[in-house]
């Protein structure tokens, strides 16, 4: 027996590797769930949500290139390593845009990009203000270059922070929405399948409801009744996404309960529940998986509907949808990057989804 199971189980591993689709897919999903669990350790702006504003450098191009001045923030509170993987830092510096410094006996002249609140275009620091247990600064250390890879956003964010921030949030909702889905669905489909009859009704009634409602328009309203905010996306996403994995789900156990397997743990005296459980589910889950792939881009989809719309991840909390949102204008003011770049990685990590959902589908097809 055990070796049938290798048998069977080989020739899908290599199906699904000569599948040049799905292995692409794969390699993209995998890559983009290790940018997303290390997005603050990858992130040039590690602060909270990447939330490091600079007007005076707002909307600038990928690649661009300025002279910071950074003075040690003493005030910044101290976190943990744990929390700072998952939050960011506190930023323990003060960053100032610079176009040009000059370094006296007397202190540092700087070079604002942009006037400061009193007008002045310049400001000078004494050498001992940089003076740190009895050793002086170093230049290198307050006078720094830095580089922001995909540029800045309107407000001067760096883009690039904000879009692996921002890729966390989609991973995320689509993962708890696709796991509430599949709680849900599994559940009353099981028991819908199983036990037919009037329990049947009751459920089929509530999907065919459920399923009549526009699914946009139903995320609305439950994220309208349950508030604005980026928990209450998961619920509402995951609450809209269910009715699909019930159906499937009830038409596979309607299949499998009629199989001779079935009937002889009947006769042993098994419970339903374990029957459903241990004997009927893991014989009718296949499609569920396929399913799954796909309802994980219907939640990046719409998740990034929400924000775009203002319902969903609230500011300063980066989502793809919220990003597209503050820039569409720029497409027309001949800086259409700001848009495009989130608009390419939602198309990119959905299609990823859908494509790896199609080469599971004929991995596990069994009839081939």
């Amino acid at each position: 027996m055990q070796f049938k199971a290798t048998a069977q189980v080989e020739p899908r591993i290599l199906k699904f590797i000569k599948n040049p689709l799905g292995l692409l897919s794969a390699a993209l999903l995998i890559t983009a769930t290790v940018l997303a669990v290390f997005a603050y350790c990858l992130a040039p702006d590690d602060s909270p949500n990447a939330n490091n504003m600079h007007l005076s450098i707002a909307a600038k191009p990928p690649g661009y290139k300025v002279l910071m001045f950074v003075i040690p923030n003493i005030e910044a509170p101290k976190v943990s390593a744990w929390q700072a993987f998952l939050y960011g830092r506190p930023k323990g510096a003060l960053e100032f845009p610079i176009a040009d410094y000059a370094l006296t006996d007397q202190g540092l002249e700087l070079t604002l990009l942009q006037a400061d609140a009193d007008g002045a275009q310049t400001k000078f620091f004494t050498l001992d203000r940089f003076v740190s247990n009895g050793e002086k600064f170093k230049l290198d250390q307050v006078i720094q270059s830095k580089t922001f890879w995909l540029g800045t956003d309107k407000y001067g964010r760096d883009l690039l922070s904000r879009m692996l921030i921002g890729l966390r949030v989609s991973l995320s909702v689509g993962l708890i929405a696709v796991l509430i889905s599949l709680v849900i669905g599994i559940t009353l489909g099981a028991i819908s399948g199983y036990f037919g009859g009037r329990i049947d009704q009751i459920i089929m009634w509530l999907i065919n409801v459920t399923w009549s409602i526009p699914t946009l328009l139903l995320v609305i309203a439950i994220t309208l009744a349950l508030g604005k905010g980026f928990w209450q996306v998961f619920i509402a996403v995951g609450l809209t996404m269910w009715v699909e994995v019930a159906r499937v789900v009830r038409g596979q156990v309607m299949s499998v309960k009629q199989r001779q397997f079935v009937t002889a743990a009947r006769a042993l005296g098994y419970s339903d529940g374990r029957i459903i459980w241990r004997h009927i589910l893991p014989n009718a889950l296949t499609p569920v998986i396929i399913i799954s792939a796909a309802n994980f881009a219907s939640a990046i989809l719409i998740e990034s509907g929400l924000s775009f719309l203002g319902i969903g991840a609230q500011p300063p909390i980066p989502s793809w949808g919220s990003i597209i949102k503050d820039h569409y204008a720029y497409i027309v003011l001949g800086k259409p990057y700001l848009a495009l770049v989130p608009g390419f990685a939602i198309m990119i990590l959905v299609m990823a989804f859908m494509l790896l959902g199609n080469s599971l589908r004929d991995v596990l097809d069994v009839k081939q």
